[in-house]
């Protein structure tokens, strides 16, 4: 018994030593993280818009306006905006529905979120809220940056989480010049031919990043436009500016070798 209170002395020294609560992260820190951290795995967010590293979804809307500047151009019609404003009629845009939604970009998933979360405990706990607020893995993902577009609001809307497809080689207009459609009855979406190719390069990375299931089918489809499209000047000053403010771009853009390797 003579060497308990020596146990305790230092017992008591070690939790001096460590406090129960380590203090809340500085959100202007810089924290950089590992360029390629492991699928499914929590990784440790940044904060602050010079930061490296990955952001959940609020984060990087912040950033987003600064990786497509001088870049302005709507990805799924080819309409400029300056801000959030779309400039309609120099595309030659007629809204489908909403005038409102129509005139304003929204940061576009093309891996839609419900793709990212639908599968997670999360999300059968309470939606894509209960994801973003309490699963480190669906914040990572629901922030990459790599799979974040500017879109005209009302065909982000329509477009809703329909998978990509093809089925028409004359499109008949739904927003007037935009040559994008939806099938609402089918639940699919066909993406105008200009960005097949970065929405399949996109589609690939997110869903061997994130261990997501890829059906034959689309991963078909996908091979076919990523080859049949191939990178141009913006994809790659699009992921010169995500390296540098995330740590890790698309490979699928910098690395042809992984084309043939996945898709033959």
């Amino acid at each position: 018994m003579r060497y308990l209170p020596l146990l305790i002395a230092s017992l008591l020294a070690g939790c001096h030593s460590a406090p129960l609560f380590p203090p809340a992260p500085n959100p202007t820190e810089s924290r950089v993280l590992s360029p390629r951290p492991p699928a499914g795995s929590a990784v440790e967010l940044v904060y602050g818009k010079k930061a490296v590293g990955h952001r959940d979804f609020a984060g990087a809307k912040k950033v987003l306006p600064s990786v497509f500047a001088g870049m302005e151009e709507d990805f799924y019609c080819g309409c400029r905006y300056t801000g959030k404003a779309v400039n309609l009629a120099g595309c030659g845009y007629r809204p489908r529905k909403s005038f409102e939604r129509a005139s304003r970009i929204e940061w576009e998933h093309v891996v839609p979120a419900w793709v990212l979360g639908q599968q997670r405990q999360c999300w059968q706990q309470g939606g894509r809220k209960n994801c973003t607020d309490t699963d480190p893995v669906f914040q990572v993902a629901e922030g990459d940056l790599n799979n974040l577009v500017p879109a005209v609001g009302e065909v982000n809307g329509d477009r809703s989480n329909f998978p990509y497809a093809a089925w028409t080689s004359n499109p008949e207009s739904m927003y007037g010049a935009c040559q994008t459609i939806i099938d609402f009855k089918g639940r699919r979406a066909q993406p105008r031919a200009e960005v097949r190719g970065r929405a399949a390069r996109i589609t690939l990375y997110m869903h061997e990043t994130y261990k997501l299931n890829l059906s034959s089918q689309d991963k078909k489809l996908m091979c076919a436009w990523a080859k049949t499209y191939p990178v141009d000047d913006w994809e790659r000053e699009r992921n010169t500016r995500i390296v540098r403010l995330q740590g890790r771009g698309n490979p699928w853009v910098t690395e042809p070798a992984k084309l043939k390797a996945v898709c033959g």
